[in-house]
């Protein structure tokens, strides 16, 4: 199929069910903050606090995909290059990887969780919403690296389709678990915690059966669990770039919060926490499709399929930027109605929506740049794909969201949004042009 299906319709096949999946995931994000925003009386503080316990989890995701995303398109490139026990040998040393990551991370963040929450933006108002939303969320964090980090594993197989079912179970799950916890056994915030938690061990048990089960290409094997070098550097040096990406999230997460409390206090905070909630839903359905495509591009790139793994590309610059010129203008037309989705304060929309329109200026060429990381990740290009990520966020928005807001207070902080994205596509172009076809004439380092 990797070799031989039209290039078009294969990818296609395969990033229907990643996209499907990322939406899906997308709702573990925003399912909790749109059920919470509308608790009577308290809905706006509890949604601006549990907003603020993000960063960790954003980390905790981003750990999950050092891994994950780090060792599938090395795991689907030993497979087209006819090396099964290596691309297992990856498979297997990234879950012990992920086992022992989720201990670490669940110990530290319950140590430092309240100077940290105090650090991200929280006030002596919306703390407790966040300590209670964090502190329980935390014990499922064993459950999350699994079922994200050994998700894709299962679709750089090609078994998209199976590994958009794992987010479709805990996506169902967590929406009907969030209205009983919060609204009928009355536990809030905690209880939104409790039904993530929940749904994603059943989503865990999901991988886990596949994994160790009789249709899977790649067998989770006990007696290849121990780490070595000569396996996980490549992993983690590939791993970086989404690491990057999702740790950087949660950086300028901290310093959107912290930097609106200072100059526009919790409704500024509350704002964000919503705007961030529909760019997630926008960035999603990219990644799903750079994830569904991928191994088309890592199993004909290790089978030196050039024309395959050209065409591969072509297709998946056009379908990203296409996709987010549509999400920019539904944004920038209709504001006030995706902020609607999320609460029903009428002041707190009205306050919001000249925010969105300035923040959403430049998705309509993000796409761009998320095509041309996914690209490189799935060439095993580990250095490009990690100049991207380090770019947009690091690079540029981080140090303009503090020249900006010196300037222009509240509207600085949105403004340096659309400048780094905007920015960082054009320089992702840029790097896709200068170097893909000496890469793909090279062929892969394996």
């Amino acid at each position: 199929m990797m070799a031989k299906a039209p290039v078009k319709s294969l990818i296609f096949r395969l990033a229907i069910p990643t996209i499907t999946a990322q939406l899906i995931n997308a709702l573990y994000n925003i399912v909790d903050r749109i059920y919470l925003g509308h608790i009577p009386g308290s809905g706006g503080m509890v949604l601006t606090g549990v907003g603020i316990t993000f960063p960790i989890i954003m980390v905790i995701t981003a750990f999950a995909n050092l891994i994950g995303a780090g060792g599938a398109p090395l795991a689907a490139i030993q497979l087209g290059s006819k090396n099964k026990d290596k691309a297992e040998d990856i498979l297997n040393q990234g879950f012990t990887c992920l086992i022992l990551l989720s201990v670490v991370l669940t110990t530290i963040f319950l140590l430092i969780k309240k100077p940290l929450l105090f650090a991200f933006g929280a006030s002596e108002v919306t703390y407790k919403y966040a300590d209670e939303y964090i502190s329980t969320y935390l014990f499922g964090t064993i459950f999350v690296q699994v079922c994200l980090g050994m998700n894709t594993f299962i679709t750089a197989q090609g078994y998209s389709t199976f590994a958009m079912v794992t987010t479709i179970i805990g996506a169902v799950l967590n929406i009907l678990l969030d209205p009983l916890f919060i609204f009928v056994f009355n536990l809030g915030a905690r209880g939104a915690a409790l039904a993530t938690i929940i749904s994603q061990f059943v989503s865990a048990l999901w991988v886990m059966k596949f994994l160790l089960g009789k249709k899977t290409i790649l067998k989770l094997n006990h007696r290849k669990f121990k780490i070595t070098k000569t396996v996980m550097l490549p992993v983690l040096a590939l791993g970086v770039s989404p690491f990057i990406m999702g740790a950087t999230e949660a950086a300028i997460n901290i310093v959107f919060n912290s930097t609106l409390q200072r100059t526009g206090g919790d409704a500024a905070v509350g704002t964000m926490t919503i705007i961030t909630s529909i760019m997630s839903f926008c960035w999603m359905p990219l990644q799903g499709f750079g994830q569904g495509a991928q191994p088309v591009i890592s199993f004909n790139f290790g089978a030196r399929n050039k024309n395959r793994v050209s065409e591969a590309i072509k297709l998946i610059v056009i379908v990203c930027l296409i996709y987010s010129f549509t999400c920019s203008i539904l944004l920038e037309s209709f504001p006030a109605f995706f902020l609607s989705l999320f609460t029903n304060d009428k002041a707190l929309i009205t306050y919001a929506v000249p925010y969105t329109r300035i923040f959403f200026i430049g998705l309509g060429i993000f796409g761009a740049q998320m095509a041309c990381q996914q690209i490189f990740m799935g060439l095993g290009e580990a250095k490009l794909s990690l100049i991207l990520a380090l770019l947009r966020k690091i690079i540029l928005l981080i140090p303009l969201v503090f020249i900006f807001s010196s300037f222009w207070g509240v509207n600085g902080v949105f403004i340096a949004e659309p400048v780094s994205d905007i920015t960082s596509a054009l320089t992702a172009i840029i790097l896709l042009t200068l170097n893909i076809r000496k890469i793909i004439e090279r062929g892969p380092n394996t």
